[in-house]
């Protein structure tokens, strides 16, 4: 089987992209891996990080969270924005675009998953 080994998420601005995930997600950033164009996120499973680049879309990630209202709430306050949640048999997704336009999803798991 293959797994995911490593990811990043390409971003114009690594310093704005930093500050919204720390303060979206609370991730920190292991300062020894990282340099001027990408920011390694620590103590992170599978690893990854952001890297600057030119934002384009390949794939689509979805981090799996607890509360996705709030987390919605939150991305819009530090100047995101947050689609309506939808919900399924496996739970509720949302689309995210940060504060650079960059997109990802939020999946909260439904009960017993």
């Amino acid at each position: 089987m293959i797994q995911l080994g490593y990811f990043t998420l390409d971003t114009p601005d690594l310093d704005k992209a930093r500050a919204f995930y720390s303060a979206l997600f609370g991730w920190t950033f292991d300062e020894d891996s990282s340099h001027g164009t990408y920011a390694h996120v620590a103590d992170s499973e599978p690893p990854f990080g952001l890297r600057k680049g030119e934002g384009k879309v390949f794939t689509h990630l979805y981090f799996r969270v607890e509360d996705i209202d709030a987390l919605c709430l939150r991305a819009v306050a530090l100047g995101g924005m947050a689609e309506v949640p939808a919900g399924s048999g496996s739970g509720r997704s949302v689309a995210i675009r940060d504060d650079q336009g960059v997109s990802f999803s939020l999946w909260q798991a439904a009960p017993g998953l």
